[in-house]
């Protein structure tokens, strides 16, 4: 069974826009894994839109479960990585100024620097991963860098997965497929939500671990934070 990484940039997003503490981020990340949630991901980005950097230090110090900060590597993301030590950090190809994520690694052309990267947080024993497109040459140029896991990029799954949902999960489950032939652990993330989920994870069995925010905080507005992640849970339950 896959494990549900929560990722609360969304609710830092409702507290930054009234300039308080309400929601706090720390209690909703405590009760996320109340709740049943393995893991709290985060993606700090440089304008602290979000999550702010001092967030990620409070909440290593507090949660009981995997810390996954996510991110492109500057110098500054680097610095805050290796000073919390979280169990897992994502490495994110996003302009500063993205709204999102948007592509994977073009790992073929960022082998090298990708691969110096790595080896300093693995030196520190972190976990690493890197978000990828599902593509068979992505996924073995991400092998070359020393990488631990893939995150596979959803977001073509999810847009197709309504007009023809074999189609749509093939590439996955081939990029899958290989990463796990080269040893590489498979992660995967962006707008994964409860409709396309458990499709997706029984046709995946090499999945270790999937990231979902945005999709689950607004399932969260209706049916309640304890339902929606319980709800997460039962699709990747098979």
């Amino acid at each position: 069974m896959a494990k549900l990484s929560v990722n609360i940039n969304k609710v830092a997003t409702l507290r930054n826009s009234r300039g308080g503490d309400n929601p706090n981020l720390l209690q909703v990340a405590l009760d996320c894994e109340q709740f049943g949630a393995e893991g709290i991901t985060v993606h700090p980005r440089p304008d602290e839109r979000h999550i702010r950097y001092a967030d990620v230090a409070d909440l290593k110090q507090h949660i009981s479960t995997e810390l996954n900060i996510e991110g492109y590597p500057t110098e500054q993301f680097i610095e805050l990585v290796l000073a919390q030590e979280p169990a897992q950090v994502t490495l994110v190809p996003d302009a500063p100024n993205a709204l999102t994520s948007d592509q994977g690694w073009d790992t073929k052309k960022h082998v090298s620097y990708l691969r110096e990267i790595i080896q300093e947080f693995k030196s520190a024993n972190i976990r690493t991963s890197v978000f990828v497109d599902p593509s068979i040459e992505m996924v073995e140029y991400a092998a070359k860098t020393g990488v631990d896991r893939i995150e596979l990029y959803t977001h073509a799954y999810a847009n197709k997965y309504s007009q023809d949902k074999a189609m749509a999960v093939h590439p996955f489950k081939a990029a899958a497929r290989r990463a796990s032939e080269l040893g590489l652990g498979v992660n995967a993330g962006h707008d994964l939500d409860v409709r396309n989920l458990k499709y997706f994870s029984q046709e995946i069995p090499e999945l270790d671990e999937v990231s979902i925010g945005h999709a689950l905080i607004c399932d969260a507005l209706y049916l309640g934070l304890a339902n929606t992640i319980q709800l997460y849970l039962r699709q990747l339950d098979h």
